[in-house]
């Protein structure tokens, strides 16, 4: 059986590769730096675009570049961008724009390592990823929605998670608009009595899913400083107080998980009001939130740590592949619990985890799959209750496995590794392993590679000759695994004792006994909360 669920999961790892391998122009280029140049007007949802790309080829004779770029024609009706001319050095560069692809061709072909820059020249009115549309004050607004791949319906970029680059937007607009974005501001300038142009900049290599821009009328202000990281507010005017109020948490939230996984990436955080298709989205630095998520009475908490965690973990330390998007989701869902039980106690985190629970449970009713499974066309299919609240129960359960010390170092190890980097699973896995001493082969496979989760019929007895308490456990689930993992057990006594051991399951049927000096009043499985399982009626 174990060799069995060991060639799922290659069959697994090897297929997310697969299909991935189409949509990155293989390892042949590095994009380093993106420098995207916008015009945008109130008249018109036409855009115009200036984006200077600087690429190092990690192959000798590299005769063309291939970026995500969604053109006109591309199915969108009068949607989409027209490229109007492609330069480099001062050179005119063929190129062949065609079903979402821009294509390149070199005058001369790239020699290994070296780097060279291009500047694509277009405009066009994007058909998604930038949403232009009117917030709920009817104010007109730009806000950038890229995730998971959908900057190339406005940017020409190499739109997946494993190619990151630093980038900067130089945004001319209408001057009652402020703008803000990914990194630190470098110029506002007044270029006459309507337009503003304004320069953001990054110098830490984020993915294109979190690289935006957010165009509105904005009150903003400074909440404060997390060490040296400047955290600020933007919200609509009419939102001013509330929104203010609101945001302000997210300090607090920057600090503790500072403090507790390792040193924030970025030049500052911005939280910011707008447009979004989800409830927040995590963009570097720069987060969005719904409109709706100000209410003044900061009902939105747990959103803003969530977001907030997905810096240290999605942004930072990002997903290699997509399949692996439990390494920034089910991180974001569980570190989001971690500090709501830092801040209000166990009772908390105990909540948080059972509300969890009834959603992969019932998740798994309709849908019975693995956490790491090969990507579908739709990659919104991903957002499931696997990525976000199985992904959350599996470090729950590793952290009970391994211990608070142990866990707290390996997570720490892991985030040191691949700060600003991509991983996979596997590298969390060594990770974990190297921190712990600990092999942890059967734990990741069993709880990432295959579907389902015990289920357990308990039955215990009292044994009066032998003053022992009997416990039997056997696993019923419907798959052919069978899962390994630790339990506890606590027993309830006549004079008010609670006494609580902690077993290893690892086959399908297990026995175990107590010394129990009388009849116990109750047993009670997993009294802390530490696995996910079901009980049998």
């Amino acid at each position: 059986m174990r060799k069995k669920m060991l060639l799922v999961s290659l069959l697994i790892c090897i297929g997310s590769s697969y299909v991935y391998a189409q949509d990155k122009f293989q390892d042949k280029v590095d994009i380093l730096h993106y420098q995207f140049k916008l015009n945008i007007y109130d008249a018109t949802n036409l855009i115009e675009g200036e984006t200077t790309v600087k690429a190092k080829f990690n192959e000798p004779g590299v005769l063309k570049l291939v970026l995500d770029f969604i053109g006109k024609g591309d199915d969108y009706g009068n949607y989409g961008m027209e490229v109007d001319s492609i330069t480099s050095y001062g050179s005119t560069l063929d190129f062949l724009h065609k079903k979402g692809r821009l294509l390149i061709y070199f005058n001369t072909p790239a020699g290994l390592g070296e780097e060279k820059e291009f500047t694509i020249y277009y405009k066009g009115v994007p058909s998604d990823g930038l949403i232009i549309s009117d917030n709920k004050y009817r104010s007109r607004t730009f806000f950038a929605d890229n995730w998971p791949n959908r900057a190339r319906y406005w940017l020409p970029v190499e739109d997946h998670p494993s190619d990151k680059a630093t980038c900067e937007f130089i945004v001319t607009a209408p001057n009652h608009y402020q703008v803000v974005s990914n990194g630190y501001q470098v110029e506002i300038t007044d270029i006459d009595n309507h337009l503003r142009l304004t320069h953001w900049r990054t110098d830490v290599a984020i993915p294109t899913k979190v690289m935006v821009i957010g165009v509105a009328r904005f009150s903003q202000t400074l909440i404060g400083y997390s060490g040296n990281i400047p955290v600020s507010a933007w919200v609509y005017p009419q939102d001013r107080d509330k929104g203010f109020y609101d945001y302000e948490l997210a300090k607090d939230v920057v600090d503790y998980f500072s403090k507790s996984i390792g040193p924030y990436s970025y030049e500052k955080l911005a939280n910011i009001q707008s447009k979004t298709r989800y409830g927040g989205m995590e963009n570097a630095s720069a987060i969005f939130y719904n409109e709706n998520s100000v209410t003044g009475t900061r009902s939105s908490e747990a959103l803003i740590a969530h977001e907030v965690a997905h810096q240290w973990f999605g942004n930072s330390a990002s997903e290699k592949e997509w399949p692996h998007i439990w390494l920034s989701e089910g991180f974001a869902t569980y570190f989001t619990a971690l500090y709501l039980e830092d801040k209000y106690g166990r009772k908390k985190l105990v909540e948080t985890l059972k509300s969890d629970k009834e959603k992969v449970l019932s998740y798994n009713y309709r849908k019975p799959e693995a956490i790491i499974v090969y990507s579908p066309a739709d990659l919104n299919q991903l957002l499931n209750p696997y990525s976000y609240q199985k992904g959350a129960w599996v470090l729950h359960m590793l952290r009970f496995e391994l211990g608070e010390t142990n866990f707290w170092k390996g997570i720490q190890l892991y985030y040191e590794r691949y700060k600003n980097s991509n991983a996979t699973s596997i590298d969390f896995q060594k990770a974990m392993e190297d921190a712990s001493g600990k092999q942890l082969g059967v734990f990741f496979e069993q709880w990432l590679y295959n579907p389902g989760h015990p289920v357990i019929d308990f039955s215990y007895k009292y044994n009066e000759r032998d003053k022992k308490l009997e416990l039997k456990f056997k696993q019923v689930q419907k798959t052919d695994v069978v899962f390994e993992f630790p339990i506890q057990v606590a027993v309830k006594m006549e004079n008010g004792e609670t006494k609580l051991y902690t077993y290893r399951i690892d086959g399908e049927k297990n026995s175990f006994e107590a010394d129990m000096p009388s009849v116990p009043v109750n047993v009670v499985l997993d009294p802390d909360t530490w696995l996910l399982y079901e009980l049998t009626d």
